[in-house]
């Protein structure tokens, strides 16, 4: 199967031009490439033989400072059977649990151990149960509200997700945010399946707990696995999409891994950054084409 480097932008700043293209296949030795999206996404097929290491510096320097993200791949089992992805900053814009702590006047406080958490400061275990127990008294009306006045889309994430299962695909929305979230955003976007943290309440406000067990990083690998295996596919068919440190151990796993908009220590430890894009990306690095994406009706 073809090496090729796939450069994608944001649609919303379409700036890789033909120009940039050209000089970066003179700079590999590439006599090949096509577009995925005018202007927004392309492959260029590189010689087999390269070494990939220096073919990537050689990309960079010539799009350094420019919004362009960069995957260098093979085609072989390039589009992906399942999707799993992270929902809070990764599928929508904000982390709920810190819009929760807003209504209270604690966001600063909550945001903090989330930060902490999110790049590997703290344990996420222990960093949820103490943010949790912040939330106690707050109305399960206020909860809902959030959603309504609050939560935004990441662009291309109905995209995404709704090509990949018009083409087959098996989608998951996975978080260690909390299932009275996850169950509006997931039907919001058509994921088949969810995952999330459940909220202890009495029927009206939070108590402060949250139900055993939780999802974590290792939870979200297992839960990966265990998709796969009822799928009847290896991890390798799969692509995780995340942005925190606890996304960290299903981007490994996957076929493809992810790190979108993500925290340093995620960056540091997958292969694949997407740093400019929106959530199309996920699409383009598995090689469709602009015809081929699902829009919204």
């Amino acid at each position: 199967m073809a090496l090729v480097a796939t450069l994608i932008t944001n649609k919303s700043n379409p700036i890789l031009s033909k120009s940039v293209v050209e000089k970066i296949m003179k700079a590999v030795n590439s006599t090949m490439f096509y577009w995925l999206a005018n202007s927004i996404a392309c492959d260029i097929i590189l010689d087999s033989e390269c070494i990939i290491d220096v073919c990537r510096q050689e990309i960079l320097s010539i799009i350094a400072n420019k919004p362009i993200d960069l995957v260098i791949h093979r085609t072989e089992n390039r589009r992906k059977r399942m999707l799993i992805a992270d929902m809070d900053s990764t599928m929508i814009q904000q982390e709920c649990i810190d819009e929760l702590a807003d209504t209270i006047g604690i966001k600063e406080k909550v945001s903090s151990l989330t930060y902490l958490a999110m790049n590997g400061k703290i344990p996420f275990r222990d960093s949820i149960r103490e943010r949790v127990s912040l939330l106690k008294g707050i109305s399960i009306q206020t909860v809902l509200s959030i959603i309504e006045k609050r939560i935004t889309y990441t662009p291309g994430g109905y995209e995404m997700v709704n090509t990949m299962k018009k083409n087959g695909a098996f989608t998951i929305l996975v978080t260690g945010g909390f299932t009275v979230f996850a169950d509006i955003i997931s039907k919001k976007f058509g994921f088949d399946q969810y995952y999330a943290n459940k909220l202890i309440d009495d029927n009206e406000k939070l108590t402060g707990k949250i139900l055993d067990p939780i999802i974590d990083g290792k939870e979200k690998s297992k839960i990966l696995l265990k998709a796969t295996k009822m799928l009847n596919i290896s991890p390798e068919d799969s692509i995780a999409v995340g942005d925190g440190k606890n996304d960290i151990d299903m981007i490994k796993m996957a076929g493809y891994g992810v790190a979108f908009h993500a925290k340093p220590i995620v960056i540091k430890q997958s292969k694949i950054h997407i740093n400019h894009s929106d959530l199309e990306s996920i699409l383009y690095i598995q090689g469709y084409k602009q015809h081929e994406i699902v829009k919204p009706m």
